[in-house]
């Protein structure tokens, strides 16, 4: 069985990739060859082939954003939200195998397993939320330019007056400032075009731009303010339903090639432009003025009962449909130039993955190794605003960690509101005040630290000490016939032999590691394999620490002095025509290099963390460089694998660069484990250099590279 699947979520950051990424790891578990499109903010990202498609047995959707369906016509299809394809991976591709999903025909927009269509009811409204959320992640890149472009201009070109900051007119800032107000114009008809598109596909488009560009132009009806981010809802909806009710009607053949592109665009536009302009224009433009001016006259408990709200539902579930709503509220009143709304939701925001980040720091004993090293990760994405960082912890722990998580973005949600926080862009966390789009950015730190705190002495006043970790963390690893036991004693992970029956008396406990990575009978394989990893970490304070009547060995390997990148290159490990055609592939090209001379005990597990690290962000840094690095306790010892791409390939780098220059770490957990932080160090000052990157790539030879590479130290 081979299956495929595509995740997307509205902003194409976050749930995109954990998707991805739960449903490759689940699949590779369950030995089930999957390849996944991820459709993000940065476009499509491994797209399939007409070969994947013919050759694929099934395909999963898991997305909260429309996608086109069309070229999945008789193949078994099933269409989930992008939340089940980070929750239960497992069930949507045992749903495959159990064959409880039927072929898409063309004719339906969702098709339903057995399951879902149990759930049908309480799911109805989730194609609302879909259509809803396409037109807003298109939205919201014209939010963040205009409010961004205005900051900038305010911040350095604006000048203070009896009336407040103003920017001279025929200045430079005045026309930077021109430019954010106009990306402002599209964020209603953009809003409303990718509504209808959702609805309709892409005959939806001109007649949802025309109505949203109407429902923002009062003129039209009479109004002054225009009907906002509410009349461009209206009218996508609208347009999308009205464009695909005219795609139903039969007509002659000789009509079918010009439906799409005259018949259905014009005739949907007239009709949504005329019921906006003579019916629900002027209703909608006076309740959506009500509704601005009643936001920005809101005084002492009615503000503070707002933050409240929007901080409880954008802690509730981070990222989720109710995180949407409160976002979109928000977005949508910086376009009415009411930035009180944003600024409470854009401390709220960061919260939950900074507040989760702390508490593994503070209350270590509450937190597993695996998640602590979580936290980590967690706490750099609430500096970048991405609320979605606190999920594992919660999935973990909701009924601790989410209440844990509101009442903390629900503190800094109020404080925000109280001290008159306003944020000019569509995002949140200490970034944006770092880009100078906050007003009152002392109060907005303040906010953001309060609630962070709070979230912390929550968990510390809730969440349970893990206490001891259980003797089955290892439980069906066999060590060649030695009992083994696993403790945590603050902290410290051991492995303790109580005996063995290996003829020499004097096992080595690096073949026990292998013989357990490759006889885990443990049903919770992949949970066991972490603890085991962590386990190995902490071999070296077992061997110095425990004392013990039987013999122990040190897992690992022994520490190396790293003075220079060839003490970890060899000019075998060199590759200078990289053959490979995409990243995975050439990622497979260095991984087999390492594996040739006997570095990795598992391919596979390296690849994962290698892909792992990618999930994160990609390694590609820009000029033509990428350092895909992983670190794993199958790495014997530390290695470094150069190859070069001549004409380059695709590494999602930061400037756009294909990599042409491609250094693969791998790094041992045991031992010196920041290893591969000192390559990364070496590597990175001497790739700055112009001309050490010109002759790296114009060598010939593998000697001649390994010559320069010696510089790099």
């Amino acid at each position: 069985m081979k299956l495929l699947a595509i995740t997307s979520c509205p902003n194409g950051i976050a749930h995109t990739y954990m998707a991805a990424e739960n449903l490759q790891k689940t699949a590779d578990q369950m030995n089930i060859p999957i390849k996944i499109e991820t459709q993000g903010s940065i476009g499509v990202e491994n797209a399939f082939t007409q070969q994947d498609i013919a050759e694929a047995d099934g395909i999963i959707i898991a997305a909260d954003k429309a996608v086109d369906k069309s070229r999945f016509v008789g193949k078994r299809l099933l269409t989930v939200g992008v939340q089940d394809g980070i929750r239960r991976p497992e069930e949507l591709i045992q749903m495959f195998i159990d064959n409880n999903v039927r072929e898409y025909n063309g004719d339906q927009r969702e098709l339903r397993s057995s399951e879902e269509i149990r759930s049908e009811r309480q799911d109805r409204q989730n194609p609302i939320y879909r259509h809803l959320m396409n037109g807003v992640s298109y939205m919201i890149p014209f939010i963040v330019i205009g409010g961004l472009l205005i900051a900038i201009a305010l911040t350095l070109g604006g000048q203070q007056t009896p009336g407040g900051i103003v920017i001279p007119d025929g200045s430079f800032w005045k026309t930077v400032e021109s430019i954010g107000s106009a990306s402002f114009t599209f964020m209603v008809p953009i809003l409303a075009g990718f509504i209808a598109v959702s609805i309709a596909d892409r005959p939806g488009l001109a007649p949802g731009v025309v109505g949203g560009f109407i429902a923002a132009n009062g003129s039209f009806y009479g109004s002054e303010a225009g009907a906002g981010f509410l009349g461009g809802i209206v009218a996508g909806f609208l347009a999308g339903y009205v464009a695909l009710a005219i795609k139903k009607i039969k007509v002659p053949k000789a009509l079918l090639p010009i439906m799409p592109i005259i018949i259905i665009p014009v005739i949907s536009s007239l009709i949504v432009g005329l019921i906006f302009v003579f019916l629900i224009g002027a209703p909608i433009a006076a309740f959506f003025e009500w509704l601005t001016g009643w936001l920005a006259s809101m005084q002492g408990t009615s503000s503070i009962l707002l933050a409240l709200i929007l901080g409880a539902m954008i802690a509730f579930d981070m990222g989720g449909p109710v995180n949407k709503v409160a976002f979109l509220f928000g977005s949508a009143m910086i376009g009415e130039g009411n930035y009180e709304i944003m600024g409470p939701i854009a401390a709220a925001i960061c919260v939950p993955p900074i507040g989760m980040g702390l508490a593994t720091f503070i209350h270590k004993h509450k937190f597993r190794g695996t998640e602590r090293e979580a936290g980590k990760a967690a706490f750099t994405m609430g500096l970048f605003g991405i609320t979605e960082g606190a999920i594992p912890f919660a999935a973990q722990d909701p009924l601790r960690v989410i209440p844990s998580i509101m009442i903390g973005s629900m503190s800094a949600s109020v404080i925000a509101m109280f001290g008159k926080v306003g944020d000019r862009v569509a995002h949140g966390g200490p970034i944006v005040a770092l880009l100078g789009a906050v007003d009152h950015v002392i109060m907005f730190l303040i906010a953001i630290i309060v609630g962070v705190l709070v979230t912390v002495l929550m968990i510390g006043l809730l969440k349970k000490d893990i206490g001891q970790e259980p003797a089955t963390a290892l439980a069906g690893a066999t060590y060649n016939g030695t009992d083994s036991t696993y403790n945590d004693t603050e902290g410290k992970n051991l492995i303790m032999n109580s005996h063995s029956n290996d003829s020499t008396g004097d096992p080595k406990l690096s073949s026990h590691s292998n013989h357990a990575n490759d006889h885990r009978t443990n049903a919770n394989d992949h949970q066991n394999h972490n603890e085991q990893s962590d386990a190995h970490q902490g071999l070296e304070q077992a061997d110095t620490n425990t004392e013990s009547n039987v013999k122990q060995e040190e897992v690992g390997v022994k520490k190396e002095s790293i003075h220079s990148l060839t003490d970890i290159v060899t000019p075998q490990s060199i590759v200078l025509q990289l053959t490979g055609d995409t990243r995975d592939d050439i990622i497979d090209e260095l991984i087999d290099v390492l594996d040739s001379e006997g570095i990795l005990s598992s391919k596979s597990q390296f690849k994962q963390a290698i892909l792992d690290r990618e999930q994160e962000s990609s390694t590609g840094i820009g000029m033509n460089i990428a350092i895909p690095h992983g670190k794993s306790d199958v790495v014997k010892q530390p290695r470094v694998v150069f190859g070069m791409k001549r004409d380059g390939v695709d590494w999602n780098s930061a400037d756009g660069s294909d990599a042409r220059l491609i250094f693969m770490i791998a790094a041992p957990i045991k031992g010196e484990s920041n290893a591969h932080l000192k390559i990364l160090q070496m590597l990175s000052r001497k790739l700055m250099d112009d001309s050490f990157r010109e002759r790296l790539l114009s060598v010939q030879s593998n000697e001649e590279a390994y010559k320069l590479l010696s510089e790099v130290h």
